[in-house]
């Protein structure tokens, strides 16, 4: 069966990413099926047909961005309840998500993959959120996104209503996990192992789920922070000198290992992290959101000087709020300037670098995507520069990390299908998704009993 074609045509640019970091100004891109076939200056392309043809002359072209970490399948329906000043957010964030019914999940999944997508993130991690992965598979299939999950598991108490297990059983239901999702979708899902934190799974649990990893061939993830209270504890209780280096002790950290937020990490720990080669995921927009001093107790830089592979996370629709990924390497290229006071801390480039290929490289897929080299998986977003904020475009790296967001996102590919263009997706009707997803908030409110003043000015 003849494979179709699809060439991108005389783009304003193509930001490549590839090894020698090519800007390539009249760029022409020519995708076979899945794959990318040829790129290159327009002229060298000129005499290529293709199935379709996109005129890519007012265009930007990027690979598709990543979301290393992102609880995709309850917070919409519930985006904006909680006062900013609620202390205990978490209790009833879960509280929240253990109330709602399979239907419930799979629409505010589908509503998390439209936001995802129409602000050019073609891959993202759902670090063990979904309870119903059988409905929510619909809207992954549907959407053509790509994606990496897990099932949560803890086998030690936690503050907030997590499901809990003995570690055995944990292992067992992890890599059931594994074997029947990883690979899945023509190769667009990957499945891998979650513990929820280092606090809430014992040394048993934390080590039986990295051999299973390692006997997989796929990934572990789990929140991790540290500071200076956690480091007292840590010693207390295991005679390690941090959280970090505890994991690593144990032969938890390593390349196959994904370790999200890593707020408060000494040099130590940070050594730790990248001595084992193991990867990070920033959440900036959450950490701010929620006070956690970003300034202070993030590493980035010292992640980046010393080699570490970093993505970027919204954590959730109740976290950061957005699903925007530009907005979070625009926050991490301003924010770390500031804080250092050192206006090369954190680079635009640096900032789309971790957006795209550092994180294929946390995700396992750095020779699958990540970047627009032959060969690789045609994962793309195309940027109309028609728009006040591209203009005037000169270096089209400051004008997306410093000027643009989501907003200007024209077409997104992932797989070599055109899945958002003209700014709209097709696979689900948005207006009546927005009804559903209300109602659902309204509903969830009303059978948990959690709920806030809508506003602190008067609704009228």
């Amino acid at each position: 069966m003849p494979v179709s074609t699809l060439k991108i045509e005389h783009a304003r640019f193509a930001l490549t990413l590839d090894g020698e970091r090519r800007i390539i100004q009249d760029a022409s891109i020519l995708i076979e099926g899945q794959r990318i076939a040829r790129v290159g200056k327009a002229a060298e392309l000129a005499e290529v047909g293709a199935d379709r043809v996109i005129d890519g002359r007012r265009f930007v072209v990027t690979p598709g961005f990543f979301n290393g970490h992102m609880h995709i399948s309850y917070a919409h329906a519930v985006r904006g309840i909680f006062p900013d000043d609620l202390a205990n957010r978490l209790f009833h964030v879960f509280n929240l998500q253990s109330a709602m019914t399979e239907e419930e999940e799979y629409l505010t999944t589908l509503l998390g993959i439209l936001e995802l997508l129409q602000n050019g993130t073609t891959c993202f991690l759902d670090p063990g959120t979904t309870r119903f992965p059988d409905a929510c598979l619909q809207a992954y299939q549907d959407s053509g996104i790509r994606v990496a999950w897990a099932e949560c598991v803890t086998d030690r108490p936690a503050p907030v209503k997590l499901p809990r297990f003995l570690a055995a059983e944990s292992i067992e239901r992890s890599a059931a996990f594994i074997d029947r999702w990883d690979g899945k979708l023509d190769g667009r899902m990957s499945a891998w192992a979650m513990a929820f934190s280092a606090e809430t799974a014992s040394a048993e649990l934390l080590q039986g789920l990295k051999r299973l990893v390692d006997e997989r061939g796929v990934r572990l993830t789990l929140h991790h922070q540290s500071g200076d209270d956690a480091r007292t504890q840590y010693q207390q209780e295991h005679g390690a000198a941090s959280p970090t280096e505890y994991l690593e002790s144990l032969g938890v950290l390593g390349p196959n290992v994904v370790l999200a937020h890593v707020l408060g990490l000494n040099a130590a720990e940070v050594d730790a992290v990248a001595r084992t080669g193991t990867s990070v995921v920033m959440c900036p927009t959450s950490a701010m959101k929620e006070a956690k001093g970003l300034h202070l107790n993030g590493n980035l830089p010292e992640f980046l000087a010393q080699g570490v592979n970093v993505a970027f996370g919204s954590d959730s629709a109740n976290s950061s709020n957005h699903l925007d990924i530009i907005r979070s390497m625009n926050l991490a290229a301003l924010q770390y300037k500031d804080a250092r006071q050192d206006l090369g801390a954190i680079s635009a480039e640096a900032a789309l670098e971790m957006a795209t290929l550092s994180s294929a490289r946390a995700f396992g897929l750095g020779d699958v995507v990540g970047s627009i080299e032959t060969g690789k998986k045609a994962d793309l977003v195309l940027f109309d520069t028609h728009r006040p904020e591209w203009q005037a475009l000169f270096n089209p790296v400051n004008n997306l990390i410093y000027n643009a967001d989501g907003r200007s996102v024209d077409t997104v590919i992932v797989d070599g299908r055109v899945v958002v263009e003209g700014g709209r997706q097709s696979f689900v009707d948005a207006d009546a998704l927005y009804d559903k997803v209300q109602a659902i908030g309204e509903s969830l409110q009303a059978r948990t009993g959690i709920t806030f003043p809508r506003s602190r000015w008067p609704i009228v």
